[in-house]
C-alpha cells in the first residue's frame, strides 16, 4: 500500500527548506526544534529515503529532498486552497485590487481563477495603474490591496516575489548596436516620481559610457513591448515578461548587469476585511518564488 504524506510534516519540511534552518523553521511552524527534528525523521521513514544530509554544521537537501520539495509546496498550497474553499466561511461582497498592467498580464489569470473557485460570490474589481499611483490609491483607501514594484526608499511593502531585471531587444534586429542606443522606457510622471526600473537602468549605461536616447515612452507595457518587437528600441523587462521574438542582452553585448527587483503587496492601512485577507492569501501563494530566487543567488 502506498504511504500517504502528512500535510503537517510537509509544511514543516517546506519551512526548513525556505529558512535554511531547523531552528528558524521551528519558529515559523510554532513547534519546538525537537518536534521539528522528529517530524523530519518520520517523514524520511515514510518515504524510505533521506531528505537531508550534513554540510558542515548545517543541513542541506539531498537529491530526493530537492525532488520532494516541489511536490511539498504544491500539496501544502492546494491543501490551503481546498480548506479555504470548502471549510472556510462563505464570503460575499466586493474587493478592490490594484496592479500595474504588465503584472496584470502575467500574474492575474492564475490568481483570479483560483480566487473565483474559492469565493465564487465575491466581486473582484481590478484597477491597472503604475506603482506610484497605486501607492497613492492605497493610502487614500481607494483600494484594498495592490501588487506593486517594491521600493523600500519610497513605500515599503510585503515582498512576495523576486525577479531579475534584463535588457531586451528584438531577436530579428540589431537595434542594440545603434549609437546612440534607442531606448523604450516607462514614461515618468515627474522627476521625483520615476519608475524604479528606469532609475536603475540609465545610470548603469552612463557608468559604462554607452550613449543613449530615450526614443519611446509609455505607461503601457504592451506599447513598450511593441517597440522592442518591432526592432525600434531596447528596453528593460523583468525575466517573466520575456516574449517570443525577444532576446536578452548581456555583458558580451556590452550591456551592464542590472539588479534584481522585488514585487510587493500593499494593504489598505485604514481598514481590513476577510475578503482582502482571502485575496492576499491567493496572491502570495500565486506569486511566491522567494526561496527559488534566493537559492539561485
Amino acid at each position: 500500500m502506498t504511504a500517504l504524506l502528512d500535510i503537517d510534516q510537509l509544511r514543516t519540511f517546506v519551512a526548513i527548506a525556505e529558512t535554511g534552518s531547523f531552528t528558524r523553521a521551528a519558529d515559523v511552524v510554532h513547534k519546538t526544534q525537537s518536534a521539528v527534528s522528529m517530524q523530519m525523521k518520520r517523514l524520511e521513514e515514510r518515504i524510505g529515503k533521506p531528505i537531508f544530509e550534513r554540510d558542515g554544521r548545517a543541513s542541506r537537501l539531498t537529491e530526493e529532498g530537492e525532488r520532494l520539495l516541489d511536490y511539498a509546496r504544491r500539496i501544502v498550497r492546494l491543501n490551503a486552497e481546498a480548506m479555504s474553499s470548502v471549510a472556510g466561511p462563505s464570503l460575499s461582497g466586493g474587493v478592490r485590487l490594484g496592479v500595474p498592467d504588465d503584472y496584470a498580464e502575467r500574474y492575474l489569470p492564475e490568481i483570479m481563477a483560483r480566487f473565483a473557485r474559492s469565493h465564487p460570490d465575491v466581486e473582484l474589481t481590478v484597477q491597472c495603474e503604475p506603482t506610484i499611483e497605486l501607492v497613492e490609491l492605497i493610502d487614500r483607501g481607494d483600494l484594498d490591496l495592490a501588487i506593486v514594484t517594491h521600493d523600500a526608499a519610497n513605500r515599503p511593502s510585503e515582498v512576495i516575489r523576486r525577479e531579475r531585471m534584463l535588457w531586451v531587444a528584438s531577436s530579428r534586429h540589431a537595434v542594440h548596436r545603434e549609437e546612440p542606443l534607442p531606448l523604450a522606457l516607462t514614461k515618468p510622471i515627474s522627476r521625483e516620481r520615476e519608475c524604479p526600473w528606469r532609475r536603475a537602468a540609465l545610470p548603469r549605461l552612463e557608468e559604462v559610457g554607452k550613449a543613449y536616447r530615450v526614443l519611446y515612452t509609455s505607461r503601457n507595457s504592451a506599447a513598450l513591448s511593441a517597440a522592442v518587437l518591432a526592432g525600434l528600441a531596447v528596453s528593460v523587462f523583468p525575466e517573466s515578461a520575456i516574449r517570443p521574438g525577444m532576446r536578452v542582452l548581456g555583458t558580451t553585448d556590452g550591456f551592464p548587469a542590472l539588479p534584481s527587483f522585488d514585487i510587493g503587496l500593499l494593504r489598505n492601512p485604514h481598514e481590513t476585511s476577510d475578503l482582502a485577507d482571502a485575496l492576499a492569501m491567493h496572491i502570495v501563494q500565486g506569486l511566491d518564488n522567494l526561496a527559488d530566487a534566493e537559492a539561485a543567488e
